[in-house]
């Protein structure tokens, strides 16, 4: 899993091995070998970016009020299911404004997860690198926007009800905020990496029919995962805008 170069890493390293050196150079960080430094994690995840890019490009071109294609109904029910979700998690008032982010989330969570089951190409959901990357985009902005709805007062959300209670209830809750990237990254992690090692054991077992199987399950896996980590987003969100008084 990802000790083999495949074909569209191999092609990244063949023609821009120069700008990812450059970038990484840039960052601090060494990579593995010079010479070809696309990780195949890194090359799915660009990947999966451009299918977004064209896939929603093509959507805008083809939008229709009164001739809607088949595209464009599929992701007007993922637009009202995640409205809905923000409705519900986040509020009536508040919530239509982060579908944005949590949308995107949830878009490129779930194309990352289903690309591994196209053949010769990997879910970069299964390197821990980036669910992190993703539980930290998540961590950072529900604190940011914590602090810019409720100020200085974002910070009664680690003090607790009372204040003699303070002492007690502010290291609780950092170490709460602090867990959640890292419950965020093992849970979607783990999930994809045991989903993807379940259908590779029945694969090396028989190609008839069985496989097909497991990787519906994966393709279930990928969607409940997708679905949890947009959800847990929006009550992160929700849980840091919302004011103390409520």
């Amino acid at each position: 899993m990802g000790h083999h170069e495949l074909w569209f890493t191999e092609l990244l390293n063949n023609y821009f091995a120069a700008p990812a050196q450059a970038a990484l150079n840039l960052a601090g960080i060494e990579a593995v070998n010079p010479a070809r430094p696309w990780a195949n994690f890194v090359a799915m995840e660009v990947l999966v970016a451009l299918i977004i890019v064209v896939l929603f490009a093509v959507l805008r071109s083809a939008l229709s009020v009164h001739h809607p294609g088949k595209l464009q109904h599929v992701f007007e029910l993922i637009y009202n299911f995640l409205h809905q979700q923000a409705d519900e998690i986040i509020g009536h008032h508040d919530g239509p404004k982060y579908v944005a982010f949590a949308g995107t989330l949830f878009i490129f969570v779930l194309f990352g997860n289903l690309i591994g089951v196209v053949p010769s190409f990997e879910s970069p959901t299964m390197f821990a690198p980036v669910p992190l990357g993703c539980a930290m985009a998540t961590f950072l902005v529900y604190n940011i926007l914590g602090l810019k709805a409720n100020g200085a007062g974002y910070l009664k959300h680690f003090t607790g009800p009372i204040l003699w209670l303070t002492p007690l209830m502010l290291p609780i809750e950092i170490i709460s905020h602090l867990a959640r990237p890292m419950s965020l990254t093992i849970r979607l992690y783990a999930n994809m990496v045991a989903g993807e090692k379940v259908t590779l054991v029945f694969l090396s077992l028989t190609y008839f029919l069985v496989p097909v199987v497991f990787m519906g399950l994966h393709v279930f896996v990928s969607l409940i995962q997708a679905f949890i980590f947009m959800v847990l987003t929006m009550i992160y969100i929700g849980g840091a805008v919302s004011h103390e008084e409520h």
